[in-house]
C-alpha cells in the first residue's frame, strides 16, 4: 500500500528536519504521496530518483526540489551505508505566512510564484557551495527545542523570510523563473482528490458523492487514484485516520473511543483491530510506548 503523508499545516504552522539520514531501505520507505503546502527537500548526500509529474529526475548531493501543494511526487534512493539518504526539509502552508511577506515585494511574488505558478522544473542542482543555507538551517534546528508555542509563527516566519532572501539569489542564478508571465499550474484531478479527501476523511467514504462533487465518474475517480498513487481510495482514508489517531493519542488525554470516532471510525473494536494491523500495537499499548520513550516522532520519514 502506498502511504500519502499529510500533515496538518495550518495546525503544525511548519513541519522542519535537518539532515535526517537513512542507510537503509527499511528506514526511508519511498512512496508517491504529497503535501497539503509547499515543500522544500536539500539533498546534502545521496542519489536517486524522482518522479513528480510523470517525469524523472536525477537526485544527486547539492539538489534543492520544490513540491507545490498537492502535487505528488516520488522518491526512489539507491540506499547503502557508503552511500546514506541526508536530506533537509521544509513544509508549510504559504497562506499563512503570506502577511509576514508584505514587507519584502519580491519575496512575497517568489512566495507566491511557486506556489501558484507552473513551474518549468521542481530541481535546482549543483547548489554552490554545496552546503548553501547550512547556516541558517543549523541555526534553527538549535532554537526549535527551545521555542514557545505562542513564539512559534513569529520564529517561523522570520526563518521563512530569512531562507527566501537566500533562495532567491540561487533561483535567479539558475534561472529557474519563466521570463513574461506567470502560468497558473492547472492541479491534476489526483491533487483535487486529495485536497477533498482531506476535508472529509472522518466521515463515512460514499464514492458516489465524492465523484458528484469532484465532477468525476465513480470507475474514473477510483482509476485515476490507484493509477497516480499506487494506492486505492480506501487504503488512502485509512492511512489518513491512522496518521489522525496517532497525533490524538500522543497528544491529548482523550479515550481511544473517543479518539475512534474523531477520525471516522465510531465502532471502538474495529478502531483498535485496524490500528494494530498497521501499527502493530493497539492504541493503548501505542500510547504507552510513547510516554516510556524520550524523543519519540510519529511523523512519517519521506
Amino acid at each position: 500500500m502506498s502511504y500519502i503523508a499529510h500533515l496538518d499545516l495550518n495546525e503544525l504552522k511548519l513541519y522542519f528536519a535537518y539532515q535526517r539520514k537513512s542507510t537503509e531501505i527499511e528506514q526511508f520507505q519511498g512512496t508517491f504521496h504529497a503535501h497539503q503546502g509547499i515543500e522544500i527537500l536539500i539533498v546534502h548526500e545521496g542519489k536517486g530518483t524522482l518522479i513528480v509529474d510523470q517525469k524523472s529526475y536525477e537526485v544527486t548531493s547539492g539538489m534543492l526540489c520544490i513540491f507545490q501543494p498537492y502535487q505528488l511526487h516520488h522518491i526512489q534512493m539507491d540506499l547503502s551505508r557508503e552511500t546514506p539518504f541526508v536530506r533537509s526539509i521544509i513544509q508549510f502552508e504559504p497562506s499563512l505566512y503570506e502577511s509576514y511577506f508584505e514587507k519584502w515585494p519580491s519575496l512575497l511574488a517568489l512566495l507566491r510564484h511557486i506556489h501558484t505558478s507552473k513551474l518549468s522544473s521542481p530541481c535546482l542542482y549543483d547548489l554552490k557551495p554545496p552546503m548553501q543555507f547550512h547556516s541558517l538551517l543549523q541555526s534553527m534546528d538549535h532554537r526549535i527545542p527551545a521555542l514557545n508555542q505562542k513564539d512559534a509563527l513569529e520564529e517561523y516566519s522570520l526563518f521563512l523570510i530569512a531562507f527566501f532572501r537566500d533562495f532567491k539569489s540561487v533561483w535567479e542564478q539558475k534561472s529557474m523563473g519563466q521570463s513574461g508571465i506567470s502560468i497558473t499550474r492547472k492541479p491534476h484531478q489526483a491533487e483535487r482528490i486529495l485536497a477533498w479527501l482531506e476535508g472529509h476523511y472522518t466521515e463515512a467514504l460514499r464514492l458516489e458523492r465524492m465523484a458528484g462533487e469532484l465532477h468525476l465518474s465513480p470507475h474514473h475517480l477510483s482509476h485515476l487514484f490507484k493509477e497516480c498513487t499506487g494506492s486505492s481510495i480506501s487504503d488512502y482514508v485509512i492511512a489518513r485516520r491512522m496518521q489522525q489517531a496517532v497525533k490524538l493519542l500522543i497528544s491529548t488525554d482523550q479515550s481511544v473511543a473517543y479518539i475512534g470516532e474523531a477520525v471516522g471510525m465510531p465502532n471502538c473494536s474495529f478502531f483498535c483491530k485496524t490500528f494494530k494491523k498497521k501499527m502493530g500495537v493497539t492504541p493503548h499499548q501505542y500510547r504507552k510506548q510513547w510516554q516510556t520513550q524520550s524523543g519519540f516522532t510519529t511523523t512519517p520519514d519521506f
